[in-house]
């Protein structure tokens, strides 16, 4: 019965098998791999961010340009407070609320972006703390300037005046006359009472979509695998019914014929005949081509 498992068809069908099978559980096993692997570069990430805030920090000039080596560490600078916006979209602790940055002008005339501190509800200049006046020297979590539309920053466009979505020297070079660095700092504590922004790791260190992606992937490789074997399951399955089916005498002739007609019928439909060509009662038939006189 299971003879035709030796048929060149069905050899074909057990090479894929037993080829596809092992190539699923390896593919599905590199993209479990990358999951994990973006799992361990965002912890170690957090962890470095955490551990830079107990360095002693360092000028600001010495840490750019930013990068994920660079990016969480304590910097410092000294200038004075100029510009203020607001960014809103932001959220702490699971709350919505804005940032409040201050561009803070250095002596070597270019301006760095900082985040004094976070505040609940709806930006709203009243209720924003004015900024230190005089020189000042600020310390905080370096990062890198923001991209619009990636990692939960907003992509809004149209907003208010005294209003950025994005953290970044592009965005802020079409709001102030002077240069920007392509940097900001968070402050390690608020300033004016504000809660503090926590320094984020750096891109493409998360579970952003990317690292997600992997993981499904990953269950589409091993869903195949139960898909290829569920097939060939079906596949054999349907083979043997055929096989059986045939030994009952319940499939086709074997040369491939028509089945022929029961109770004397020969199989063209008609009644039977006789030797000589005439049906089976008496009447005779009429020769071809000869038309019959008129009665």
């Amino acid at each position: 019965m299971y003879r035709f498992l030796l048929t060149p068809r069905w050899w074909a069908i057990n090479v894929f098998l037993l080829l596809s099978i092992p190539f699923c559980i390896f593919m599905g096993s590199w993209q479990l791999g990358r999951f994990e692997d973006r799992v361990d570069n965002h912890r170690e990430a957090e962890e470095r961010v955490t551990s830079a805030q107990q360095e002693a920090a360092r000028p600001l000039d010495d840490l750019l340009p930013v990068t994920k080596a660079t990016s969480g560490k304590q910097a410092t600078a000294t200038g004075r407070y100029d510009t203020q916006l607001l960014v809103p979209d932001r959220t702490l602790d699971d709350k919505h609320g804005y940032y409040v940055l201050t561009l803070l002008r250095t002596d070597t005339g270019r301006a760095l972006p900082v985040v004094r501190g976070w505040l609940p509800g709806e930006p709203d200049p009243a209720k924003v703390p004015a900024p230190p006046t005089g020189q000042v020297t600020v310390t905080g979590a370096l990062q890198a300037s923001e991209t619009p539309g990636s990692n939960g920053v907003s992509s809004r466009s149209g907003l208010p005046e005294g209003q950025t979505a994005a953290i970044s020297a592009a965005t802020l070079v079409n709001l102030v006359p002077y240069d920007v660095y392509d940097a900001w700092v968070t402050l390690n504590r608020g300033d004016s009472g504000m809660n503090a922004v926590p320094a984020a790791a750096p891109g493409g260190t998360g579970l952003d979509l990317k690292a997600f992606q992997n993981l499904g992937y990953t269950a589409e490789w091993f869903a195949f695998v139960g898909f290829v074997i569920f097939m060939w399951f079906r596949l054999l399955r349907r083979e043997v019914e055929l096989a059986r089916d045939a030994e009952r005498g319940l499939g086709p002739d074997a040369d491939g014929g028509e089945p022929r007609g029961t109770d004397g019928d020969d199989g063209d439909g008609g009644q039977p005949q006789a030797a000589d060509g005439t049906e089976g009662d008496d009447v005779p038939r009429q020769p071809t081509g000869v038309s019959s006189p008129v009665q």
